[in-house]
């Protein structure tokens, strides 16, 4: 067995370590093609867009890609407008620089049936700069880890693991003098914010629409993204959504909740719970204190065109967001700390795809069902979850008795009960797969039942559960902000 062990860590690769610094677009893509190359069996490596333009906020560039309106959305049958295209715009502006995404998996290069997709995304303000670096390293961590290590060895085996260390590449390189508050980096080239980019559920967004957030938009309906977190820096805690909403979500309680608003709040404390520092009360001595280090997104301040809302609308994934520092851009001496306070809480992150009940929608014949609706009974989306097309689907979910609904065109509704166990068993969710007793394939969605256009599909809605109902303890919450914001 020593001996096994023995030539079994010598066949795996060896790369220099990755060192604790801030590493520019050169050097992090070096650091990935490396991985990429060195661990091809796990790993593929793949550009979702490009950035607006090289060296634009420095003074150096040129003409920038041309702007796209918030009709111009993958899906809407209005692709972005190419600059040549653009009626007279430039053409010869410098290229951006490129979106990467390492995935890191057993079979990292295709989607498999039964195996959740689940992705990081860090840097979306270019002056948030710890995020970018935790992501890098934990890259490294996962893949020498693999074979070594059992518990990040099944995690690989059961997840399709999507990194995307930064997400506004040119706002991280424009920040020229490092500050704890605020940089000129935060936006990106064209100057716009890109989490207040994204199409919002409860109001209309009229910022143009930026090239970065038109990739993450088409990346999102590539893949069946069932869990994610967005990692940013600032303060310390994890917030979930809604970060935006109206009276039927909460709102007149100084809170907006999600129809699984219990699974949120799970989420965000199973990230705070393993960081030191987060789970105390006011780490960063800020005005609001944060007990568990978790908060409601629009409890702590309402935002339009957030990128967590939008994955849970309209991409169907459980998306929170991770603010993993007091100061935006600590200096590099103290990334070792960063990650030792996080590497748990990244891992354990990850393991939350497996919560809940997955599977497939078969018709009679036994052929999977895409596009048909497959949501528990008593949390309705406003935007349904469907199955993706290999007729799958997840549903991320605490312990408990559910009634699964699956609703097919012009058939009455198919009820299936369920009951998810205390703890996922070897990194699955509980599998149930759903035979429905329709004749006849059914293999697409009439066009009388289209998928949810990209409008604020809250507007007109009444209170969707009973979590946007007052309690005392909500109300003493809700007292404190108003005396103390």
């Amino acid at each position: 067995m020593d001996c096994a062990r023995l030539w079994l860590g010598l066949l795996l690769p060896v790369i220099a370590a990755l060192d604790f610094s801030y590493h520019h677009q050169p050097e992090m893509e070096e650091f990935l093609k490396s991985i990429s190359q060195n661990y091809s069996s796990i790993t593929h490596l793949h550009s979702i867009g490009e950035s607006v333009e090289e060296h634009r906020l420095s003074g150096h560039g040129s003409q920038a890609q041309p702007l796209h309106s918030m009709w111009d959305l993958p899906g809407t049958g209005r692709e972005p407008t190419s600059p040549a295209s653009a009626g007279g715009l430039s053409t010869t502006a410098p290229p951006g620089k490129n979106l990467w995404v390492l995935i890191v998996g057993r079979f990292p290069k295709e989607h498999r049936i039964g195996i959740p997709e689940f992705k990081y995304v860090a840097n979306m303000h270019g002056d948030e700069a710890v995020g970018r670096e935790l992501l890098l390293h934990l890259i490294e961590y996962l893949v020498t880890s693999d074979g070594r290590d059992p518990e990040i060895t099944n995690l690989i085996n059961s997840t399709r693991i999507h990194i995307m260390p930064s997400m506004n590449p040119d706002g991280f390189e424009a920040v020229l003098k490092p500050d704890c508050f605020y940089n000129k980096g935060r936006e990106n080239s064209n100057f716009y914010d890109l989490n207040r980019n994204f199409p919002d559920a409860f109001e209309f967004n009229t910022v143009p629409r930026q090239p970065e957030t038109v990739a993450v938009m088409k990346w999102l309906n590539t893949e069946t993204f069932v869990l994610s977190a967005n990692l940013h820096g600032g303060a310390l805690v994890a917030s979930y959504p809604f970060d935006n909403g109206v009276p039927a979500t909460g709102t007149l309680y100084s809170r907006s909740l999600t129809p699984d608003d219990d699974v949120f709040q799970y989420l965000a404390r199973t990230y705070a719970s393993r960081n030191p520092d987060m789970r105390k009360r006011n780490p960063c001595r800020s005005k609001i204190e944060f007990p568990g280090g978790i908060v409601n997104g629009y409890f702590w301040y309402p935002l339009k065109g957030g990128m967590q809302d939008y994955n849970y609308i309209w991409a169907q994934c459980f998306e929170i967001t991770l603010e993993l520092s007091c100061c935006k851009y600590p200096r590099k001496e103290k990334l070792p700390s960063f990650w030792n306070e996080n590497k748990d809480s990244l891992i354990d992150y990850i393991k939350q795809v497996h919560i809940g009940v997955k599977g497939q929608i078969f018709d009679q014949n036994g052929t999977p069902l895409p596009n048909v609706t497959v949501e528990v009974q008593d949390r309705k989306h406003v935007c349904p979850y469907r199955t993706n097309k290999f007729g799958e689907y997840y549903l991320l979910l605490l312990p408990g008795f559910y009634v699964i609904e699956v609703t097919v065109p012009g058939h009455n509704p198919h009820l299936t009960e369920v009951t998810i166990p205390p703890k996922s068993q070897n990194f699955s969710a509980l599998k149930k797969d759903i035979l429905l007793p329709f004749t006849g394939q059914l293999d697409h969605i009439p066009e009388s039942d289209p998928l949810c256009p990209i409008i604020p599909l809250y507007r007109d809605l009444q209170g969707h559960s009973a979590a946007t109902k007052p309690s005392l303890f909500l109300f003493l919450v809700t007292l404190f902000h108003i005396l103390f914001k």
